[in-house]
């Protein structure tokens, strides 16, 4: 079984998004450089951001979303977001009417089970849990062996927090990664077990 991961981009002060859903500035940054990130090459990141962020998202079999980002993007148009293989949504409704039943996303009742299918999916490489509340709800279940996140030099003072909801104390190691960009600096932290 892979690791699974919890990350996001952040602003300074712990939000993902403002309070309307937007990432303002959050995202400038895949836009800052000169090094394509995707096939598309549409994000043009730094070549440190480059090394450090392409080879994490090769590593990535399966994302876990909440049903929230999936209908706010759309359902990234069919095509899970970072040229991911496979996309689990954390809802308790069924796929949207007139959904491709062949697009590479399935939709979980709760975030135990969505973790177990994105494993499955997965097999031994990396499930990705996007940060939020969903990403909350599976730290707070034990289930998030990494945290890693991308801030950005900006303070939002209220939104989307990183962590959702989550209100007990969980301990992280001290960064094992902290990598400057352009306009971002990158931490990765293991969960303290």
């Amino acid at each position: 079984m892979g690791k699974v991961v919890m990350y996001n981009v952040v602003s300074v002060d712990g939000f993902v998004a403002d309070e309307h859903d937007r990432p303002g500035p959050l995202f400038d940054w895949y836009l800052n450089g000169e090094v394509p990130l995707d096939e598309s090459g549409e994000l043009k990141v730094s070549q440190t951001s480059y090394d450090y962020i392409r080879p994490y998202w090769d590593q990535i079999g399966a994302s876990l979303f909440g049903r929230h980002v999936f209908d706010m993007t759309g359902g990234w148009g069919g095509k899970p977001p970072g040229e991911v293989d496979h996309a689990v949504i954390v809802t308790h409704r069924p796929a949207p009417e007139g959904w491709d039943p062949e697009a590479p996303f399935h939709f979980v009742d709760g975030v135990e089970a969505a973790m177990a299918k994105a494993q499955e999916l997965a097999g031994d490489r990396v499930v990705n849990v996007a940060a939020g509340d969903v990403g909350g709800q599976v730290l707070a279940a034990g289930l998030v062996d990494e945290v890693r996140m991308d801030v950005v030099p900006v303070v939002f003072g209220s939104g989307k927090r990183y962590f959702g909801s989550v209100h007990a104390q969980h301990l992280l190691d001290d960064p094992d990664v902290v990598i400057q960009g352009n306009r971002v600096l990158h931490l990765r932290y293991q969960v303290r077990r």
